[in-house]
């Protein structure tokens, strides 16, 4: 797995991609030149607001402005999309000390099973607060959230919930 370009898995279920997450994935084309996005079916939401094939449409416009990403919808293990996408390394952003906690202990289950290493990246301190579960949340109720996710995503949740009269 010592390539010289080495490419990575950004695993996720984006639902929807947020601010945050483009962040990550321009960072890791900045550090690596190759990134594999996987919009992926987590069986803990399984009642998510979009479908996997709505969530990589997005994605896919919401990172049309980099070269070097690919976006595949991914149903299964993030090791076993690595072994899949035939990449090197499983990048995830972190905001906060709760996120290092779950991602550290993923990524040592991750390692010992498949020998997948995992790379950490840093938000940018003005995202350290954004979350799909609460942008989901926000937009249900009519809220703006164009301004923490990028414009195709705010697009479609407009589509689906728009703004309300208390906050035009």
């Amino acid at each position: 797995m010592s390539r010289q370009n080495p490419s990575v898995l950004y695993p996720g279920s984006f639902d929807p991609m947020h601010l945050g997450h483009v962040d990550i994935v321009e960072q890791a084309v900045e550090l690596f030149g190759s990134v594999v996005v996987a919009a992926m079916y987590n069986p803990s939401k399984p009642s998510g607001m979009f479908t996997i094939d709505q969530r990589v449409q997005m994605i896919e416009a919401s990172l049309g402005h980099l070269q070097g990403v690919r976006v595949e919808p991914y149903d299964g293990l993030a090791i076993d999309a690595a072994q899949v996408f035939g990449v090197d390394f499983i990048v995830k952003g972190l905001r906060n000390g709760g996120d290092f906690e779950i991602e550290q202990q993923m990524a040592h289950t991750n390692h010992s099973v498949s020998g997948v290493r995992t790379v950490y990246v840093p938000c940018r301190p003005e995202q350290v607060f954004l979350s799909s579960r609460f942008i989901r949340e926000i937009a249900q109720y009519g809220r703006d959230v164009s301004h923490l996710v990028p414009q195709p995503v705010a697009a479609e949740l407009a589509r689906l919930f728009p703004l309300s009269e208390a906050t035009s």
